[in-house]
């Protein structure tokens, strides 16, 4: 199937869709923050990005989408958030300043991420 990579400081959001989506028959790799996410996307060339919002920085999963937009990376990229939960603010995508996808709502239903998985690879 597809090459997915996680990026998300939570190792239980990473582990458990790690195994969503391997059972779902995609090759899954992952990284914990930013700069090791961004090795991981010239190293293992994923055909989705699922990235969470807040890591090191809060804002860490917005700029990683940031920086790989401006470097042309045109594969889809799905946004993980609690942030709507947390803080209670709302946003959606925007083109140059949130240049993902879609948004999956943290805690994540399994049945849901493989769904959206599978609608973005397709699209």
């Amino acid at each position: 199937m597809a090459k997915i990579l996680i990026v998300d400081d939570d190792p239980d959001i990473v582990e458990a869709s790690t195994l969503f989506l391997e059972r779902a028959g995609h090759d899954i790799a992952t990284a914990f923050n930013r700069r090791d996410g961004m090795k991981a996307v010239e190293t293992f060339g994923p055909d989705l990005l699922i990235l969470d919002v807040m890591m090191e920085q809060p804002d860490d999963g917005f700029a990683m989408a940031q920086e790989l937009r401006r470097q042309g990376w045109k594969r889809p990229i799905l946004m993980l958030t609690s942030v709507a939960s947390a803080s209670g603010l709302a946003f959606g995508r925007d083109d140059e300043m949130v240049p993902v996808d879609d948004f999956q709502a943290k805690p994540v239903e399994p049945a849901e991420l493989v769904r959206k998985v599978a609608a973005l690879l397709n699209a």
